[in-house]
């Protein structure tokens, strides 16, 4: 078992496990209320490490980040990691949400690869022989990529199809399609995204940016366990804003043609306006007209200004310069009393 030292990071720190044998592969899962979940879960992942050709068992680690979780996942971990001495567990002192989870599970894990994967278990831990497979061959960075996406409504199957496409659209990313965070990185990728140290963080896309050579393994996902998901609308919503933001500009491009489209018109109105007034037109009498397109240009001045300080606000965000996350520090350890007699430790006083 090993147990995540206390304090706030900022950058890349030294991994957590004591530096003995480096392993050859590094599994990294967030976990926020699995308890229903997480014993299956790494069950099934270690039998899938034990059934990799090739790669020997203990030289795996295991890096649990429990990510604020408020029912029995942070007890459940605790045994587990008594238990399997190839498990770190790091645990937040709070929700800093999936992302910044991912980031801490690199910044721990010390394999010359490593293996990132939720533990609802939609993405079966079975694949990571397949995502090792390509490892071995020569990719640097290989996505499990989703064919099938079992038990998730119309809804969210589309929404999925259009934000990974729109991304490709707004961004110079080369962004793997219907790809998730389910992914094996090489030691040399983890190091690059170990040093971006970005508040909001979209790690698909860091990956993208990275480059080097990226392969895709295709693979059905399974609909959940137990539990309900982690990503409601809001969230999701909130995930595509940092995406944009953090990779784009064309929100800002935009919010300046429109501006010049704008201004563009009302020059041309200008003439218009002049004749139409001259020949005593009654189509621009009253103030209806200008009302409208006041109450019309005023919403999208609102609309770019909101724009703006998106983008405002992350630069104040990353100027700050707060640490990504706070690790929870172990129990404390009961002292004995400063006024013991220590000649009367495990004797009783005689009357």
């Amino acid at each position: 078992m090993t147990m995540a030292e206390p304090g706030r990071t900022s950058g890349p720190s030294k991994s957590i496990v004591p530096e003995l044998t480096v392993p050859e592969l590094s599994v990294v899962a967030p976990v926020f209320d699995e308890a229903d979940t997480i014993e299956e879960f790494h069950r099934r992942l270690s039998g899938a490490l034990e059934g990799i050709n090739g790669l020997d068992p203990g030289r795996c680690e295991m890096v649990y980040i429990d990510d604020g979780s408020t029912d029995s996942s942070g007890a459940l971990l605790a045994a587990i990691a008594a238990d399997d001495p190839r498990v770190t567990v790091v645990t937040f002192s709070r929700n800093f949400g999936h992302q910044v989870a991912i980031t801490a599970g690199l910044d721990q894990a010390r394999g010359d690869g490593v293996v990132v994967i939720d533990s609802d278990l939609q993405d079966p831990p079975e694949l990571i022989g397949d995502l090792v497979a390509q490892w071995r061959l020569g990719a640097q960075v290989v996505h499990a990529v989703r064919d099938q996406r079992h038990g998730e409504s119309r809804f969210k199957l589309a929404t999925a199809k259009w934000f990974y496409r729109g991304i490709r659209r707004l961004t110079d990313l080369d962004i793997q399609l219907d790809a998730g965070d389910y992914r094996l990185l090489d030691r040399c990728v983890v190091e690059v995204l170990t040093s971006m140290r970005e508040r909001h963080r979209f790690v698909r896309g860091m990956v993208a940016w990275a480059g080097f050579r990226q392969v895709g393994v295709a693979y059905d996902r399974s609909a959940r366990y137990a539990g309900r998901t982690k990503y409601p609308m809001r969230r999701m919503l909130r995930l595509a804003v940092n995406a944009v933001t953090s990779f784009s500009f064309v929100p800002l491009q935009l919010a300046t043609l429109v501006g010049f489209i704008a201004a563009t018109l009302a020059l041309l109105a200008v003439p218009v306006v002049i004749v139409a007034r001259a020949v005593g037109s009654p189509f621009l009498s009253g103030q209806t007209t200008v009302l409208l397109v006041v109450l019309g240009l005023g919403g999208l001045q609102m609309m770019f200004l909101g724009v703006i300080g998106e983008y405002v606000g992350r630069v104040v965000e990353e100027v700050k310069a707060r640490p990504l996350y706070v690790v929870m520090p172990k129990p404390r350890q009961p002292k004995p009393s400063d006024d013991a007699d220590p000649d009367d430790a495990g004797h009783e006083r005689q009357p």
